[in-house]
């Protein structure tokens, strides 16, 4: 297919996937009836159905959920292993976003000797790769973490393993982030790290969280 074919084709397809996430925003269960709109040459009313289903909020969404709301609390980080943990203290706002489908995760804080601390993540559910997925940028790198997660299943653990570029050994690397919710009102997150030195795991950083509102 030529480059002009696939941006003609492009429209279309994304035209359809728009609908039906906009018939699934509706609250319109994707197996209960299908859009009335021309489908493309080719195309079944299972193909549509399957976009639908891509596109509606369920259980794994709703899960994310329970991450809602304004957190604070303080925040322990350890620069390399053996070494004396600095604090601070932290605010963890978590929205809900896309009408459900998505959680908007914004972090502020202080790096003691380094400045104010700004984060932001996307975390959720991709329906099609049955995967829970996430993003992070903050302002103390200029790359792109990019995760994937798994929760347990009473919804009160959150297992990320985030994939980024050591800045010392140029090297791919991998963090794990552990996301335990205490009760309705308290959150424990610990982030675990690779030593670029030793090669060894160690905790980088931990952060006692309680819900404001």
């Amino acid at each position: 297919m030529s480059l002009s074919s696939r941006w003609l084709v492009r429209p279309t397809a994304v035209a359809l996937v728009i609908a039906a996430g906009a018939i699934a925003q509706t609250g319109k269960d994707a197996k209960q009836g299908m859009p009335d709109i021309q489908l493309p040459p080719g195309w079944t009313a299972e193909d549509m159905q399957s976009c639908m289903e891509a596109a509606t909020p369920g259980e794994h969404h709703q899960k994310l959920a329970r991450l809602v709301g304004t957190w604070s609390g303080t925040s322990s980080m350890w620069m390399a292993p053996g070494m004396e943990p600095t604090v601070s203290q932290t605010t963890w706002t978590i929205t809900s976003i896309m009408d459900g489908r998505f959680v908007k995760t914004d972090v502020t804080g202080d790096i003691p000797g380094m400045g104010p601390f700004v984060g932001s993540g996307i975390a959720g559910y991709d329906n099609v790769a049955k995967q829970y997925v996430s993003d992070w940028v903050d302002n103390c790198t200029t790359g792109i973490m990019r995760g994937t997660g798994e929760v347990s299943a009473d919804g009160k653990k959150f297992t990320w393993t985030y994939n980024y570029h050591c800045p010392m050994t140029k090297k791919p690397a991998t963090m794990r982030e552990v996301m335990t919710l205490d009760g309705s009102s308290g959150m424990l997150v610990e982030m675990h790290g690779t030593d670029p030195k030793s090669g060894k795991e160690f905790k980088m950083m931990e952060m006692k969280l309680s819900k404001r509102s």
